[in-house]
């Protein structure tokens, strides 16, 4: 393990100096890490959203037969929470509001009833076509004991797409992988699936342990880099795990998560090959 964390600090040094020179430019490893890491802090912040609001919406919604679903979206960089009702005409039953840091103490609960925005009823139609799609089987999706799918439906322009994570029912595991990316069209029909993990990886932790290095790998079909959804699961669940760095290794990259900065790099192997067998002289 001291090898690994002197590899670190060596990469992070020589990453400096590889930064300022431009030897990234071939492959824009740079530009790589930073779309990937901006897309799955996106999802964190709409699964925050979802987690905070449904602990602050249950506390004082007591019809919960009346519920009819939720979801989370980003007004204007504002983090929003949303339950729906099983009505005839969806209305919308509670909003829950955040600030960017997530400070529960300054979160808004709204709790009176009101029609769904245009965009609302967009996201919510968006989100009904991923639950069909599912139903339906229109795509191959596993199920695992104490686990659970969340849906997060995203609109972005003019691209409609629906991620699918899997998160664990128990304490001391996190889970990556058996996630899904859907995508729509303008009016919601279902185009393709594509599966980003080819497996399941059940991380362990051992809870108010702290743990330097934690890691998983990817196989060719999953791709050489961290996605976007390992992003938004690291963001959730890193500081509970007690992790400081966590590791996706590919066949031609390191991909490397700093769980405090929350920042992306991604290195070529060989270069951390190189680096090694220099600790090792």
């Amino acid at each position: 393990m001291k090898r690994i964390i002197s590899a670190f600090r060596s990469l992070v040094l020589l990453t400096c100096l590889l930064l300022s020179s431009g030897t990234f430019a071939k492959k824009d490893l740079v530009k790589i890490a930073v779309e990937i890491e901006a897309e799955g802090k996106m999802l964190y912040c709409l699964e925050q959203a979802s987690w905070h609001g449904t602990d602050l919406f249950m506390e004082k919604y007591t019809y919960s037969d009346n519920i009819g679903g939720y979801f989370s979206y980003i007004d204007q960089d504002t983090p929003k929470c949303i339950f729906i009702s099983k009505t005839s005409i969806p209305e919308v039953i509670g909003t829950i509001i955040f600030n960017k840091d997530f400070d529960l103490q300054q979160a808004k609960v709204i709790m009176s009833g009101r029609a769904l925005t245009s965009t609302e009823q967009d996201i919510f139609e968006l989100r009904k076509a991923a639950i069909h799609a599912i139903e339906t089987e229109a795509f191959e999706m596993h199920y695992f004991n104490n686990t659970n799918p969340n849906i997060i439906p995203v609109i972005q322009g003019k691209e409609r797409k629906v991620y699918i994570l899997t998160g664990p029912k128990n304490p001391g595991v996190v889970i990556f992988g058996n996630d899904y990316l859907l995508n729509f069209d303008e009016k919601n029909v279902f185009k393709s699936a594509k599966q980003l993990h080819q497996n399941i990886i059940p991380v362990e932790y051992e809870e108010g342990v702290v743990t330097t290095i934690s890691a998983h790998n990817h196989n060719p079909e999953t791709g050489d880099f961290m996605t976007a959804t390992d992003i938004c699961t690291l963001m959730l669940y890193g500081d509970i795990a007690g992790w400081k760095q966590h590791y996706v290794i590919s066949k031609k990259y390191f991909n490397i998560w700093n769980v405090e900065n929350r920042k992306l790099l991604i290195l070529p192997k060989e270069m951390m090959n190189k680096i090694l067998k220099d600790i090792d002289k």
